[in-house]
């Protein structure tokens, strides 16, 4: 049994440090400049044997002005419906604030399981705000310092009552209404075949990492809400709301789909302050780990040259990419924009030829099956196998096709290739003088791999490597 734990509070108590302390690693950014975080970001958390859900929220703020500390404000509030357990977070150095008095009152009327928990009580100078924290109403407060790891023995022992407390409520519910057992069927699907098509070796039942990406301002918390029905991520007109890279996950046709909303990103030379440095590498670092990229475009100003270097920057790192134009209602004449957009596509991205461009609108919701269409489409292309004699027989086509050139009269002798691995789809082919074959025939092989498997926007690795007559011949394994 799991319960939801919501770490809330004012701004710059401490909040996230806390929330990295839990998870166990750093993936909310932390920085002494209150307002850090703005949306609330979820994960597991865990203090010793227990397991829990973990909320990061927003510092709060009492504006009701439909300001962003408003927005932000609402985030927060939807945190605190959601949970079972409240940490209500103040800093013990700086003593109770009319700000900590406030959310204590929004708090009661909650009516949740609401712990006070004092922060940075390391050092005497935090004795007499432990004392004035008894004035708010909940109790005696709980000193812990989410820096050093001091109190957490105490949050061991409040989440794993209210975990004790969900499983007696649930074994409760069980008596009283009997649930029928549910059959279910596993089918395996039959992934050899003769074709020319590649063969696919994943789980399509597997959840799927897709990271939103795309310079500020480009509608990707707008889509990602539109996605998931409900205000989950902040947005509005300013350029740069999210800052973490927030991961949402989401059902979609019975598939788990983990969406992360990253920061926009702008030209290195105008990143200058410390807070967007540290956003834009959380966003770099949700590429890494991402499997499918969706780069998002303004329509009214697409294929700009931190776009063109967002792609290259995912093709360099291996990942699926789709290219997903935005605020395609504001566009007038819709066909030949679309046939501009692609003809660009296909001339300033080479590396990703045939990389799926579709136009949509966050706002109201146009063309989003075609956007997850999509997405399937280039991770089956991105998790492709194709057999070794499938392979060498489509090798001894592109040979006979097109020979390889001639080097110092002697002519390249193209003997053998093989699939190293997937994700992307990776090749070796072996060549008799390796170091001599021109990086035009290279190309040429990539490009017929696409044509002829259909790993048509795929990245596509193809390492050259030395052979002798034998393919089979392994030079470290020789008899002399």
């Amino acid at each position: 049994m799991t319960v939801t734990v919501a770490i809330v509070g004012r701004p710059n108590v401490g909040k996230s440090t806390l929330f990295n302390r839990l998870v166990g690693r750093k993936i909310a950014l932390v920085d002494d400049t209150p307002g850090v975080t703005r949306d609330r970001r979820e994960a597991e958390g865990r203090i010793a044997d227990l397991r829990f859900r973990i909320l990061d929220t927003a510092g709060y703020e009492d504006r009701t002005d439909g300001s962003l500390e408003d927005r932000m404000r609402q985030q927060t509030e939807l945190a605190i419906a959601e949970a079972d357990v409240i940490l209500f977070m103040i800093d013990a150095r700086a003593g109770i604030v009319p700000l900590d008095e406030r959310f204590a009152q929004v708090l009661r009327k909650s009516g949740k399981d609401v712990h006070l928990i004092a922060n940075k009580v390391e050092g005497r100078s935090a004795e007499a705000g432990l004392m004035e924290a008894y004035s708010l109403g909940f109790g005696e407060p709980v000193g812990l310092s989410a820096e050093h790891g001091l109190g957490l023995a105490d949050l061991h022992s409040i989440v794993s009552q209210a975990i004790d407390a969900a499983a007696a409520r649930a074994e409760r519910a069980e008596q009283e209404v009997h649930l029928p057992a549910v059959d279910v069927d596993i089918v395996e699907d039959e992934l050899e075949g003769e074709g020319e098509e590649a063969t696919l070796r994943w789980n399509p039942n597997r959840y799927l990492n897709v990271a939103i990406v795309g310079r500020p301002n480009a509608g990707k918390s707008t889509l990602i809400n539109r996605l998931v029905g409900e205000d989950r991520v902040l947005v509005g007109p300013e350029a740069g709301i999210t800052r973490d890279s927030i991961l949402v996950p989401w059902e979609w046709q019975g598939r788990t789909i983990n969406l992360v909303d990253t920061a926009g990103i702008r030209r290195r030379s105008r990143v200058t302050e410390k807070l967007e440095k540290l956003a834009v590498g959380d966003s770099l670092r949700s590429i890494q780990y991402a499997e499918v990229v969706v780069l998002m475009l303004d329509a009214t100003q697409p294929f700009e040259k931190q776009d063109l270097q967002l792609a290259d920057l995912v093709e360099r790192e291996g990942r699926a990419l789709v290219i997903a134009v935005n605020k395609w209602d504001l566009i007038e004449d819709k066909q030949e924009t679309l046939a501009n957009l692609q003809e660009a596509c296909e001339r300033l991205l080479p590396q990703v030829r045939g990389v799926p461009l579709v136009t949509l609108s966050g706002l109201t919701g146009r063309n989003l099956d075609r956007l997850m269409d999509a997405i399937f489409e280039i991770e089956k292309s991105w998790n492709a196998h194709i057999s070794t004699a499938r392979l060498n027989r489509w090798l001894a086509g592109m040979v006979e096709g097109h020979p390889p050139p001639a080097v110092s009269g002697r002519r390249l002798k193209l003997r053998y290739i093989t699939q190293a691995k997937r994700r992307p789809p990776s090749f070796i082919v072996f060549v008799s003088r390796p170091d001599a074959l021109p990086s035009s025939y290279v190309r040429y092989l990539v490009n017929g791999l696409r044509d002829t498997f259909g790993l048509k926007g795929t990245p596509i690795r193809l390492w050259v490597r030395a052979s002798s007559n034998n393919p089979y011949d392994d030079p470290t394994k020789r008899r002399h």
